[in-house]
């Protein structure tokens, strides 16, 4: 009798009980259902998207031109926001968001204010509001302000490329999108963990080094500025060369905004880089490219003279002297240094249409230019087909086909250097981020184009133009400057408008030893005054002046005579 009692005793019960329920207590600690995990998980910690650092541009040099730093942005989470605190946000962030965050928000991320400036960002953090959360994201700034943005560009809120290099180089600058771990603790403030791979806040950056020596750019903007102001011009640009590399020393747009102040951004006539994406009648910058290449093809010889009365009927149209009076005889070098469109044209009806748009077209002109840039034009040149009646003598005074500042720059480089067409180039280096060279800027031939005694010829000539000519206005003594004046009616719906003009000076120095080539282009001057010697050779010469007292390089001083 007592060993059946003892078979039944209560103790197996308790027994069975507690390992049934430390069996469970396993089972839910080690096993747990995937939905109270989740569930746990977002109670306690949750990701939120960050940028790694964006590579930095720099010049030359070595200045910095674009970078990113670490700035705090805001944002809420919905599981510990009450919409009843909003109020103490108004008037610290933008009405639109104010009006979301005051009533039910989804989800466990909803962004407050990316990148506020310090100010703001210390008046949030005051507030001490449960649900919102600062984090460190990175902000692209241009410690320069206005310097060179149409060159550099800028970029949108989340670090994309939208313009200039940051959008042509928007593969190497860019970094894609991380995250952080953030884990809630007491009190509900976040605290961030799981750094590693997941968000590197350090580490090498992307460099893209140009050849634009920042010191030549801030001169070359200023004195644009000054010009473009001065004759109240709708548009302005500038482009300064070295005519043996075709490496660009500076490159200016005018008017100019600062890509800091997101505001600016929304103008798109503000943000076009007028030195690549506009298209303009160069006028009597183009004649010496087009004197040019009339002496390589036979078309005129340099000791020749012509008539040249102030207004000459050609086929089904007239040419007139810029000045209304006749020039009577004068040879061919005269013809560039009184820039005479008479004389300019009766060699321009020489031309062959078919084998002068070819030539054109391997000097550049109609194709886009391969520079390491966005949004360049490739301006306009007619098909032989519509080269007739004036047509060919209104190209060869830089009337009836479009050209991009760096387009003309590039073909006015050939010209000074020997004949060897360059290929322009603004990128020196890309170094990406884990130290490998993607790129290296080089100096390209695409093609000769004249022979070097046609080119020295010419150089003389444009000397000559300065000396004694159009271009006396860019004369200076501290180096020897040669030149070429420009002005150039403006058409629309193919007629030209009276009293609108484009004014631009071209020319490159030292005359001996030709270092440097620059363009300079006031669009629509309205101040009475438009030939490209009165409205653009003073700005010349104050850039020359002052980049000899940089004492950027050896200028070759020497007397002018």
């Amino acid at each position: 009798m007592a060993s059946r009692r003892y078979l039944i005793s209560p103790w197996l019960s308790f027994i069975a009980f507690f390992g049934f329920l430390i069996w469970k207590l396993f089972e839910y600690h080690c096993f747990p259902d995937p939905r109270v995990l989740l569930r746990s998980q977002t109670q306690y910690w949750s990701r939120a998207p960050v940028k790694a650092n964006r590579g930095f541009i720099q010049d030359a040099k070595g200045s910095i031109l674009a970078h990113s730093r670490s700035v705090s942005s805001f944002f809420i989470d919905p599981e510990h926001w009450s919409p009843s605190d909003a109020p103490a946000l108004k008037g610290l962030i933008p009405g639109a968001a104010y009006e979301k965050i005051s009533g039910p928000l989804s989800g466990r991320f909803v962004w407050l204010a990316r990148r506020p400036d310090p100010e703001l960002a210390s008046k949030i953090l005051a507030l001490n509001l449960k649900g919102v959360y600062e984090i460190q994201e990175k902000k692209r700034e241009y410690p320069n302000n206005s310097l060179m943005a149409h060159v550099l560009g800028f970029c949108d809120i989340d670090d994309n490329g939208q313009a200039g290099l940051e959008l042509a180089w928007d593969s190497i600058l860019y970094d894609p999108p991380g995250y952080k771990i953030l884990v809630r603790q007491a009190g509900g403030r976040a605290m961030e963990v799981g750094r590693g791979d997941v968000y590197d806040d350090g580490g090498n950056a992307s460099r893209i080094t140009l050849t634009i020596d920042v010191r030549i750019q801030y001169v070359v903007e200023k004195y644009l500025n000054e010009a473009a102001t001065e004759h109240r011009a709708k548009w302005g640009a500038a482009i300064c060369m070295n005519p043996n590399t075709g490496a660009i020393l500076a490159m200016a747009s005018w008017p100019a905004f600062d890509p800091n102040k997101r505001g600016e951004l929304e103008n798109p006539e503000q943000i076009i880089n007028n030195a690549v994406g506009r298209a303009y009648e160069p006028g009597s910058t183009f004649k010496p490219i087009f004197m040019g290449i009339a002496l390589e093809q036979g078309l005129v010889r340099t000791n020749e003279t012509f008539n040249c009365p102030a207004r000459m009927k050609i086929a089904d149209g007239f040419i007139s002297e810029a000045y209304p009076r006749a020039m009577g005889q004068i040879s061919t070098a005269e013809i560039l240094v009184k820039s005479s469109n008479v004389g300019m044209a009766q060699i321009g009806i020489r031309s062959r249409p078919l084998d002068m748009y070819r030539t054109l077209l391997d000097w550049g002109m109609g194709r886009v230019s391969d520079v390491e840039l966005k949004g360049t034009e490739k301006g306009l040149l007619a098909s032989p087909g519509q080269w007739q009646g004036v047509v060919p003598a209104n190209i060869s005074i830089g009337q009836g086909l479009a050209v991009t500042p760096l387009q003309l720059t590039t073909a006015l480089a050939a010209v000074v250097n020997g004949g060897k067409l360059m290929s322009p180039w603004i990128v020196q280096e890309v170094v990406e981020s884990a130290g490998d060279v993607a790129c290296r800027g080089n100096p390209q031939i695409v093609r000769e184009v004249l022979t070097p005694d046609t080119s020295e010829w010419l150089r003389k000539v444009m000397r000559e133009a300065v000396v004694s000519g159009t271009g006396k206005s860019a004369n200076t003594p501290v180096t020897k400057v040669a030149a070429k004046t420009g002005t150039a009616q403006v058409a629309e719906k193919g007629r030209y408008v009276k009293g609108r003009y484009v004014s631009s000076f071209a020319g490159f120095w030292p005359f001996e030893d030709p270092q440097y080539l620059m363009l300079i282009v006031v669009g629509e001057p309205s101040d009475g005054k438009y030939y490209g010697g009165e409205v653009v050779a003073p700005a010349f010469r104050k850039i020359v002046e002052d980049m000899v007292d940089l004492d950027i390089v050896n200028t070759g001083r020497g007397e002018t005579t």
